[in-house]
C-alpha cells in the first residue's frame, strides 16, 4: 500500500477508491434532497407549491452542465488521466457543498448546482478507471459493483439527509462536504494512476462536442424505435427525482426525515429488483415480455402515486413501483442483442444522449405540471398531476416498443431467454 506507481493495472486500493467514490457521491447527491424544499421556502419566504418552480430550473441547470460538461471531462481524463480528473472532481463537489450550505440567496444555489452537474460528469470517467485496473474478463462484475455502490448510496444518501435536515436545514449540505473531503483525502493519498503515459491521446475539441451523441441514431436504425420507447420512459421516470421532495411536502407535509425514509424506500426496493428478479424474469418470460411487464407496472404504480391521498397509501405503491424496474434491463438487453458488436458503443452513447435530455427537459415539464395543479389559484387542485402526466407518458412509450418488436420480430425472438442478464 505504501508504493504508487504511476501506472498501476491491478491495484486493490485503486478498484475500492473508485467503488468508494461512486458510493460516497451519490451519499452526498442524495442527501441534499429531503431539505431542498424547506431551503427554497427559508430563502424565498414562498411556500413549496411555489418554490417547486424553482427547484426545476436548478435541476435543469444541473442537467445542462452535466451535459455540456460530460464529453468534456471525458477528453481531459484521456489526455492528462483518470487520477487528476476524479480528484479535482471530488473537491469541487464539496465545494458546491459549502456553497449552498452557506447560501444567502436563490443564485448561489444555482451556482452550487452548475458545479454539481460539472463534477457529476466524472462518472463515465469512474467507469473508464475500473476498464483501466481490470481484466477484460472481469469487467462485468466490476460494473456491477459500481451500480451496486450508486444504489447503495442512493439507499443512504437520503436517509442521512432527512435525519440531518430535522436538526437543522443546512446541516446535511456540511455532512456532504464533510464526505467529499474525506473522499477526496483517501483519493490523494491512495490512487495511482491507471492511464499509462504512452496510452494516452491529445485533447480534441471535435470529440469534446456534446451534441455530437446525436450522430449515433443512424448509425443504428434497428434499434432506432427502441432507443424512443427508451427515452420516453427515461423522461418520464424523471417525475421522481424531480419533483419527490415537493411532492411529499406540498400533498402530505412530510417533515425532511419522512422525505429522506421515503426515497431511502424507494431506492431499496429498486435494489431489490436489479438484484433479485431481472434475471429470472428474463429467462422465465423473455426481455419482450419482461419490458412490456414493466411498462404495465409502473402505468399502474405511477397512477396510484397520483391519486394517493393519504401518506401512508405511498409505503403501500413503493413495492409495486420497484417492480417496474425490470423494464430498463429487460429493453437494454434486447437494444444490444440487435446491435453488432463493434456498434455498442454508438448504442451506449444514443441512449446517454436521451439521458441527458431527460435530465435537463423533465424537471421542467415534471416541476411546472405541480406547480399548475397545487399553487394557491390553481383552477383545479391536483398535486398527484405531475405523477398523472408521467404514467400517461410511459403508456405512450408502448407505440415505438412495439413498432420496434414489429420491425425485428425475427431477430428479436432469436434474443436467447437464457442470456446471462447484467444488472
Amino acid at each position: 500500500m505504501s508504493e504508487a506507481p504511476a501506472t498501476r493495472k491491478h491495484g486493490k486500493n485503486a478498484f475500492l477508491f473508485v467503488i468508494v467514490c461512486v458510493a460516497m457521491d451519490m451519499i452526498g447527491f442524495g442527501i441534499i434532497i429531503p431539505v431542498m424544499p424547506s431551503l427554497l421556502e427559508e430563502l424565498t419566504g414562498n411556500p413549496a407549491s411555489e418554490t417547486i418552480v424553482i427547484g426545476g430550473y436548478l435541476m435543469a441547470t444541473y442537467g445542462i452542465l452535466n451535459f455540456v460538461a460530460m464529453p468534456t471531462i471525458g477528453n481531459l481524463s484521456d489526455r492528462y488521466g483518470r487520477r487528476p480528473v476524479m480528484l479535482v472532481s471530488i473537491a469541487t463537489l464539496g465545494m458546491d457543498f459549502i456553497i449552498m450550505g452557506f447560501a444567502d440567496s436563490v443564485w448561489l444555489l444555482f451556482i452550487g448546482r452548475a458545479l454539481t452537474g460539472i463534477s457529476s460528469a466524472t462518472f463515465s470517467t469512474a467507469n473508464a478507471y475500473i476498464a483501466d485496473v481490470t481484466e477484460p474478463e472481469e469487467r462485468g462484475k466490476a460494473f456491477g459493483m459500481i451500480g451496486a455502490a450508486f444504489g447503495i448510496g442512493f439507499i443512504l444518501g437520503p436517509a442521512i439527509g432527512g435525519l440531518l435536515g430535522s436538526i437543522d436545514t443546512r446541516l446535511p449540505f456540511f455532512g456532504a462536504a464533510a464526505l467529499s473531503i474525506a473522499n477526496f483525502l483517501y483519493g490523494f493519498f491512495v490512487l495511482p494512476e491507471s492511464l499509462a503515459k504512452e496510452d494516452r491521446r491529445a485533447f480534441d475539441v471535435k470529440r469534446a462536442n456534446p451534441f455530437g451523441a446525436v450522430k449515433h441514431f443512424s448509425k443504428i436504425p434497428k434499434v432506432g424505435w427502441f432507443i424512443v420507447a427508451f427515452g420516453i420512459f427515461q423522461f418520464a421516470h424523471s417525475v421522481f427525482p424531480s419533483t419527490w421532495n415537493f411532492y411529499s411536502d406540498i400533498r402530505y407535509d412530510w417533515s425532511e426525515t419522512q422525505i429522506g425514509l421515503s426515497l431511502a424506500a424507494v431506492g431499496l426496493g429498486s435494489a431489490v429488483t436489479q438484484v433479485l428478479l431481472i434475471g429470472p424474469a428474463i429467462k422465465r418470460f423473455g426481455p419482450v415480455r419482461t419490458a412490456l411487464g414493466g411498462i404495465a407496472v409502473i402505468v399502474l404504480a405511477l397512477g396510484l402515486f397520483a391519486g394517493a391521498v393519504q401518506g401512508w397509501m405511498i409505503y403501500a405503491i413503493i413495492p409495486l413501483s420497484a417492480l417496474g424496474g425490470v423494464f430498463g434491463p429487460s429493453i437494454n438487453q434486447i437494444m444490444s442483442g440487435l446491435t453488432p458488436r463493434n456498434a455498442q458503443g454508438e448504442l451506449q452513447g444514443a441512449t446517454a444522449s436521451l439521458n441527458a435530455f431527460s435530465i435537463i427537459f423533465a424537471p421542467l415539464l415534471m416541476t411546472q405540471t405541480l406547480h399548475a395543479f397545487s399553487a394557491p389559484d390553481a383552477p383545479v387542485y391536483f398535486p398527484g398531476a405531475a405523477f398523472l402526466l408521467a404514467s400517461m407518458l410511459t403508456a405512450l412509450c408502448l407505440i415505438p416498443f412495439m413498432l420496434g418488436v414489429r420491425a425485428n420480430r425475427q431477430a428479436v425472438s432469436e434474443i436467447g431467454q437464457d442470456e446471462t442478464v447484467s444488472s
